[in-house]
């Protein structure tokens, strides 16, 4: 049994039916006088009963919430945290992770088949490593209840505005993990507890930093608590007040510089607590390696990677070839790659502040006449920027992307625009137990 039923009996009208298939998002589908409804909760094969969350429809979808499992899959679980089910940072604990990479699997395939109508000419094995203690990096929501004078610190429900308290959370980092006790009692003892939105947790290979996000001045009762906080967790301590320029170190009087190595590359990357890094240091380093492998490196290439970041690509990619030019939208990144570069000694990269989609103009791509290209885009895609490609441009393009359906609309104008060749493709599980595909594409020009 999911919820308490006979509680929800008397508030809602139940229905029972049966699963005959599971979207990409991990909720069951059954049919009922012709119209699909989505089950959170529920699993294909399964006999369910269920509420309506929403009757009418909202985004093309009527959606409802299993309250029990009369007949359960075989690739049913019990999920390792007391929160799944209701937490939104995860969604599909509930399902075997071989099934998990099944069903991300073929949200991928379904993608690149109905909006691209094309298939790779070969699958690469999906990535995987530990499916939990793999995040480094989290949003942490934080809500304090005045009624109550509670403070709850974790990820919003899935069903609600309101904040899961986590005492635990088994997919952050240990390290992170077993802060959460902590975070709330240091949140209840500050005067401005009531207008602290937000704490994101940063983590390197050595050390951790928060970000606490406050919405009115810290008094300097406050700000002791916090330098008590990082001293006695041995970790930094920032604050933020309003946009990204005015997040500060608090804690300790010098900043210390997070940073992850890439052993394989001999290569230490360092970034600040908001810079984006990828979360899972495991499926990162894999990544890497396929990228590389994939790119198949020569002394003579002339390689592009755009949406660069701190050089997480790029600065492996200069330990093995003969140029690289970086390509991001935001200042600070381009400056910390820069910075990384000179640390790393690689004197064969460069990094250059652009806006991907107006400045990737002809021009652009006959100045530095790349063979090979790198994409790592936002989930909104790189379309723009492909459509100014050259005719007869880079050789070789390795995709990454972290959603599939733009990914799907990128490639069909790829293929069927720009001549290019899906040789190879394969997911990349970087977010293990949630409904996230990443994935990896490789085109060749014919």
């Amino acid at each position: 049994m999911l919820q308490n039923k006979d509680r929800i009996e008397k508030e809602r009208k139940i229905f029972t039916a049966s699963v005959t298939d599971l979207n990409g998002e991990g909720q069951g589908i059954v049919n009922i006088d012709g119209s699909n409804i989505f089950i959170d909760g529920a699993l294909d094969g399964e006999q369910v009963s269920f509420y309506y969350l929403r009757k009418r429809k909202r985004k093309g979808k009527i959606r409802g919430r299993a309250v029990e499992i009369i007949r359960e899959s075989p690739e049913r679980i019990s999920p390792a945290c007391t929160h799944a089910g209701t937490c939104g940072g995860c969604s599909l604990q509930h399902l075997n992770y071989p099934a998990q990479i099944k069903l991300k699997t073929r949200t991928l395939k379904t993608q690149l088949s109905k909006h691209a109508s094309v298939k790779p000419q070969q699958w690469l094995a999906t990535l995987t490593g530990n499916p939990f203690g793999y995040r480094r990096r989290a949003r942490l929501s934080v809500r304090y209840l005045t009624r109550d004078d509670e403070t709850r610190v974790g990820f919003r429900s899935r069903f609600g505005g309101y904040v899961i308290a986590l005492e635990h959370c088994p997919v952050l980092e240990e390290r992170v993990a077993e802060l959460m006790p902590a975070l709330q009692v240091m949140i209840s003892n500050m005067d401005c507890r009531d207008r602290i939105p937000q704490i994101e947790v940063s983590l390197g290979d050595s050390g951790i930093a928060i970000i606490v996000r406050h919405l009115v001045p810290l008094t300097s009762n406050d700000e002791q608590i916090l330098c008590n906080f990082g001293q006695m967790h041995k970790l930094s301590i920032y604050i933020q007040a309003k946009g990204p320029d005015t997040c500060f170190c608090l804690y300790p009087d010098s900043e210390n510089n997070l940073s992850y190595h890439l052993p394989e590359y001999n290569i230490e990357i360092f970034f600040a607590p908001a810079d984006f890094i990828q979360v899972n240091t495991e499926i990162n380093r894999q990544m890497i390696k396929q990228a590389l492998d994939m790119l198949d490196l020569q002394a003579d290439d002339v390689i592009l990677d755009l949406f660069c970041g701190l050089g997480n690509f790029s600065l492996p990619i200069a330990s093995k070839s003969a140029r690289v030019i970086g390509v991001d939208f935001s200042e600070s990144l381009i400056q910390a790659a820069n910075l990384n570069a000179q640390y790393n000694k690689l004197n064969n990269v460069q990094f250059i502040k652009a806006d991907l989609a107006d400045e990737m103009s002809g021009e652009f791509w006959e100045r530095f006449q790349p063979n090979k290209v790198l994409l790592d885009p936002s989930r909104s895609g790189a379309l723009e920027i492909i459509r100014k490609m050259p005719k007869n441009g880079p050789q070789k393009i390795v995709y990454i992307s972290c959603n599939p359906e733009t990914l799907a609309r990128d490639t069909a104008c790829l293929v069927n625009d720009k001549g290019y060749i899906l040789t190879h493709a394969g997911l990349i599980d970087m977010f293990p137990h949630t409904k996230h595909v990443e994935s990896m594409l490789v085109f060749s020009l014919k």
